[in-house]
């Protein structure tokens, strides 16, 4: 059992709990950072919060949220140690955790539904990484 940590601006709401249900379907534990609310928030606050957990390893894992995912990605990216990919199908998800050990899943919710959010987190957490060939680059990322 992992343990994943899970946040979201407004937008993000929605998407969720289904990705809370997924990955507590997996087995894992998991953090909710919030928002647990529709009112308007700064994304940033979110993805900062939920890299800072991810970087120190309070959490394995991590999943955030926003309406299209590129403002949590960027946000996340800005951690040392964090690999937040943006992911649009389960390949993508897949691909990000075997070529570039992604330790943080980002999705749009306003770009996926809940079967694609769901299959994406499935990918994510079955995909283990390759490194070999690939580590040099990763090594790259936090130098």
């Amino acid at each position: 059992m992992a343990r994943w940590a899970i946040a979201n601006d407004h937008a993000g709401l929605p998407l969720k709990s289904v990705a809370l249900e997924a990955i507590r379907a997996l087995g894992h534990e998991v953090i909710d950072l919030g928002t647990n609310s529709t009112d308007s928030v700064d994304y940033p606050d979110f993805a900062h919060a939920l890299a800072a957990k991810v970087a120190s390893g309070e959490a394995d894992r991590g999943v955030l949220i926003c309406g299209s995912g590129i403002g949590v990605s960027i946000a996340a990216n800005r951690h040392k140690g964090v690999r937040a990919a943006l992911c649009s199908e389960p390949l993508s998800a897949s691909l990000s955790r075997q070529h570039n050990d992604a330790n943080v899943l980002c999705m749009g919710a306003r770009l996926s539904g809940p079967a694609l959010a769901e299959a994406m987190i499935r990918a994510f957490d079955a995909t283990a990484y390759e490194g070999g060939r690939h580590q040099r680059r990763v090594d790259k990322l936090d130098a």
